[in-house]
């Protein structure tokens, strides 16, 4: 008989504590103190005053901790792991949130007006494929400490990185050279920029390290392995999760990263840092959202009978309901995905004929909790979905 996964009993032995504090909170709240208000717990004024969670609080989190998370907001290869929770912004549909006042400007910055989107993956003939790797590693992965460039932004580790980490590009690739990994027993993401493993002594840009079951943000002011000082994986559109949508007919259900050539030197929440070329308000910060139209005719991009449709499709469904973050500088509107599942070069070719004039940006800040977590909630004139 096969024990539980670590990662799995830990989670079981925490619904149990739960769940025996609750019963013993119901016996509590079954006696009602002199002068305590109807309809009020015992000390919910205090637990308010400081912050605590009731009973139903609790009780609400008892249940979410085993709900069933949709497919595409796990982590592809550790299911046991959400790709952040599921009220986290990443993860919310922003379909009926207002458009920003800024959006005509920032679009023209960007010359919405004549670009297409660009996906800044699929095959590479010949070479490593185009996009972002991601590496599954459990705890008997070997951990090692990084010297980093930016090291008073950086997650001082160590990291589950060694030789047979893949990397964007390839081991011997220039530019980023992105590095992630998710230790699937203890769903933690790790990311690095600029990764190059030596057995000497393995150095990075920065580095950044995310528990994938919580909102909390980096510090004000950080940078990760992204300019925006956001985590990189959630942002990856994945092939096997657009085939999956395909399959049920149940939407992706995350936004997606991308880049600008020029940004404001400033940024919104939930990003964390700036990198940008000026203060001029039409530029878009880093962190702004931008979500296709409702309007674009979606139906009428491409016939069902062509090869792939359905799947631009199910993308472009993603791009009206979670939209694209802003998230490094680059090229216009480059959109990312992870490398593998290698993406078919027919269905690339249908992603590169999505204009970008039919994106808007919206004002997603009335979705903020606190401006140190990435959990968004609607309110009155702030719809989810």
């Amino acid at each position: 008989m096969r024990s539980l996964p670590r990662s799995l009993a830990r989670r079981q032995g925490l619904l149990c504590m739960l769940s025996c504090a609750l019963l013993a909170v119901a016996a509590l709240l079954t006696v009602r103190p002199p002068g305590q208000p109807p309809g009020q717990a015992p000390g919910q004024q205090a637990d308010a005053q400081h912050g605590l969670r009731s009973a139903a609080e609790v009780a609400d989190m008892a249940g979410g901790a085993r709900q069933q998370v949709p497919e595409s907001t796990t982590v592809p290869g550790a299911p046991d792991c959400p790709m952040f929770p599921a009220d986290n912004v990443w993860n919310t549909d922003i379909a009926k949130l207002p458009v920003d006042s800024h959006s005509k400007a920032w679009l023209r910055s960007m010359d919405a007006g004549s670009t297409f989107l660009h996906p800044d993956f699929g095959p590479n003939p010949g070479g490593f494929p185009y996009g972002i790797p991601y590496n599954i590693v459990g705890n008997k992965h070997k951990l090692v400490h990084i010297t980093f460039t930016y090291a008073s932004q950086s997650n001082k580790g160590p990291y589950p990185f060694g030789p047979g980490t893949l990397i964007e590009g390839g081991k011997n690739a220039s530019g980023d050279r992105h590095a992630i990994m998710v230790n699937r027993d203890t769903c933690t993401l790790y990311e690095l920029w600029e990764a190059r493993y030596s057995p000497h002594g393995s150095t990075a840009g920065s580095g950044a390290i995310w528990h994938l079951e919580s909102n909390a943000l980096r510090p004000a002011g950080w940078t990760s392995a992204d300019a925006a000082g956001l985590p990189i994986l959630p942002g990856l559109l994945n092939f096997a999760q657009v085939q999956q949508a395909v399959r049920t007919g149940q939407p992706i259900t995350h936004a997606i990263r991308f880049t600008a050539q020029r940004t404001r030197s400033a940024y919104l929440w939930p990003a964390r840092h700036e990198a940008g070329a000026g203060r001029s308000i039409d530029l878009p910060p880093m962190g702004a959202r931008f979500r296709l139209k409702a309007s674009f005719d979606v139906a009428g991009f491409c016939s069902d009978k062509a090869r792939y449709c359905k799947d631009a499709k199910a993308i472009l469904v993603e791009m009206q309901h979670y939209g694209l973050i802003l998230a490094d500088n680059g090229s216009n509107w480059y959109f990312q995905g992870s490398s593998y599942p290698q993406w078919p070069d027919a269905l690339v070719s249908l992603l590169k004929l999505i204009p970008a004039g039919a994106f808007q940006a919206v004002n997603e800040s009335c979705l903020m909790v606190h401006r140190n977590s990435g959990e968004a909630t609607a309110k009155p004139g702030c719809p989810i979905g």
